[in-house]
């Protein structure tokens, strides 16, 4: 599907990651390759995100600050497990439409387990990071944008085998949103690319 337009007329699917993973993750690869092949026509983004809170929400709302304001294409979100939830908060600021992957409805909670460890992203970096008490103080505060009622457009894709979040609070926060729950599955969702077409077609309808 050969596109002439400019980068800044097509549109734009910004994909974000899990916790203390990035984008050579599995979903995010698979979607990039099925829009390389099938919807060239889309710019396709996927940032590396920081595990620290305050790091993230500057840098993810600052891009999409810039896109929202210069792109005149239109702008959809994609994202998995943390990237989920990132996905929702700009979803909600920005009034974009949104799919979630088994995301964390409120991070905060499991984050304490991870305080003043010493964590290692599954990517492969050699750096290293440790979150403080305040990243969990800052990460309530985000949460706290997004406890009202849903702005925006969303679309839920969960598996009840999730060993890592239980997907009866997502299907609580995103209800009376589009919802997908299976049966079975596990935490990185058995089978995305079966939704990879579907995903496209909810984040940018044809009229």
């Amino acid at each position: 599907m050969p596109d002439s337009s400019p980068a800044g007329e097509r549109p734009l699917l910004i994909y974000l990651h899990g916790f203390l993973s990035s984008p050579q993750s599995h979903k995010c690869q698979l979607l990039k390759a099925w829009l390389r092949e099938f919807r060239p026509d889309i710019v396709f983004y996927a940032p590396l995100i920081s595990p620290y809170p305050a790091q993230a929400a500057l840098a993810l709302g600052s891009a999409v600050s810039e896109f929202a304001a210069s792109h005149h294409g239109p702008i959809g979100l994609a994202g998995s497990s943390m990237g989920g939830f990132w996905s929702t908060w700009l979803a909600e600021q920005y009034r974009l439409p949104a799919v979630v992957v088994n995301p964390a409805v409120t991070p905060s909670r499991f984050m304490p387990a991870y305080v003043g460890q010493d964590l290692k992203p599954y990517s492969g970096e050699l750096q290293t990071y440790r979150l403080q008490p305040a990243d969990v103080d800052k990460m309530q505060q985000l949460e706290s944008a997004i406890a009202g009622p849903l702005q925006s457009r969303y679309w839920l894709l969960a598996q009840r085998g999730d060993e890592t979040l239980d997907c009866r609070e997502a299907e609580e926060f995103y209800r009376g949103q589009r919802q997908t729950v299976e049966e079975g599955g596990d935490h990185s969702f058995q089978g995305f690319a079966r939704y990879t077409a579907a995903l496209v077609d909810f984040l940018f309808p044809k009229h």
